[in-house]
């Protein structure tokens, strides 16, 4: 038996409510590719656009193996405790055959998730860009909406999907394994630059020692990069999720931030560039539906396909005739 089709208005006051049941079912709508969910979900983000804006939103980084999720579960417990609540979108890869998130946060998560205070929502990268939710941004708009007053993004490791995370938050905070070298971890330069602040996990037992010497040798490499545009300058921390040790001041280092930047105006010069960014990105993401959902181009495409697959035309033949297709 289908589920009875929620109104506009059931949507908006549950949301706003901070009713999470009807939380999932507007992040579902919005995740949905049918055409009939479409203009629902997108009158949905209008009418919520003045309850959103008024979280912290962070970017949380960092390859396989790092301790992301065994971070976020004791972070986010800390933040509760400083009367906040906290969402946590975690973007997961995505299987190749389900298009189905594969690690399963809920899962690693699992005391924070029945914290009341706290909402996880796991999303699979599907094939977006850079292995992003595509609906990432929205999603964090109706948490927000939704009384969350701080959005954690937890990205699957470290590429391109955290240059595109990077673009939608206040806030990237890099974590970082101790004794391990740069070749090991994967991480460049460009990563590094992006950060807001460096962490060093898992400085307990065995590894303080080794946690002490990495964020000394972090700390010298920071010295060589460019002053932020922010006028902030990334700190490098160390912290244990097992003892939690330095959870505290990653917190702290968090609200200095935001303070300093939202004095200085570099906090809302940024949501202005990232809001036009964002715009940018939807204009592009919106002509390709509408150029994969128009009948002619539909009707078109496998021939071409087949054409392109057999040597018969150039890809970018077939690509300028559909294009033509479309805008006839």
């Amino acid at each position: 038996m289908a589920r009875r089709r929620l109104t506009i208005d059931e949507y908006i006051n549950g949301i706003i409510s901070g009713d999470r049941f009807i939380l999932s079912r507007a992040i579902t709508l919005i995740e949905s590719a049918l055409e009939s969910d479409y203009a629902l979900s997108q009158e949905l983000l209008e009418k919520l656009m003045p309850h959103t804006g008024q979280s912290i939103r962070v970017g949380v980084s960092g390859v396989p193996g790092v301790g992301k999720s065994t971070l976020i579960e004791t972070f986010g417990d800390h933040i509760i405790s400083n009367d906040h609540k906290v969402a946590v979108l975690a973007i997961d890869p995505s299987s190749q055959k389900t298009r189905g998130s594969i690690m399963g946060d809920k899962t690693r998560m699992e005391n924070l998730s029945q914290n009341p205070n706290a909402y996880i929502r796991p999303s699979a990268t599907g094939s977006s860009l850079g292995g992003v939710a595509r609906k990432t941004r929205e999603t964090m708009l109706l948490c927000e909406a939704a009384g969350f007053d701080v959005i954690l993004i937890e990205t699957v490791g470290v590429g391109q999907s955290e240059t595109t995370v990077r673009g939608m938050v206040d806030f990237f905070l890099l974590l970082m394994l101790s004794g391990a070298g740069d070749e090991l971890q994967g991480i460049k330069k460009g990563i590094m630059e992006m950060a807001d602040a460096l962490v060093i996990t898992k400085a307990d037992g065995d590894n303080i020692a080794k946690a002490k010497a990495a964020k000394s040798e972090y700390k010298n490499a920071l010295h060589l990069f460019r002053p932020e545009e922010s006028g902030w300058f990334c700190n490098v921390l160390s912290c244990s999720a097992l003892t939690k040790d330095g959870i505290p001041e990653i917190w702290e280092e968090i609200e200095k931030y935001r303070a300093k930047t939202k004095n200085n105006g570099w906090f809302f010069e940024c949501r202005k560039r990232q809001n036009l960014k964002w715009m940018h990105d939807s204009i592009q993401e919106e002509l390709i539906r509408k150029f994969y959902n128009n009948p002619m181009v539909r009707e078109a495409l496998q021939t071409f396909e087949d054409k392109v697959a057999s040597g018969k035309i150039p890809p970018y033949s077939a690509g300028e005739k559909l294009i033509e297709i479309y805008t006839k």
